[in-house]
């Protein structure tokens, strides 16, 4: 009913965890003036797009004030 737990069949990979590599990975690529400014520039139209959407969005969204006027059919005012 109970299985007992098996032992890796391979000894390389119990050894993995012990394995450490002496290669060091090159170091990352700086990035250069025009990746610098063409980065800084999709953020800066990231936030005035957001910051736009906020200022044309909140008077939509603002329910302090009804309809100025209200909407109403001919039909409806002649009764």
């Amino acid at each position: 009913m109970f299985r007992r737990r098996e032992s890796v069949p391979f000894s390389f990979v119990a050894e993995a965890d012990r394995f450490r590599s002496n290669v060091t990975p090159p170091p990352p690529e700086r990035a250069s003036v025009s990746q610098l400014a063409g980065r800084s520039l999709v953020g800066l139209v990231v936030v005035a797009g957001l910051a736009g959407s906020l200022l044309f969005g909140l008077p939509a969204l603002d329910s302090d004030h009804g309809p100025s006027h209200s909407q109403k059919s001919e039909a409806s005012r002649n009764r």
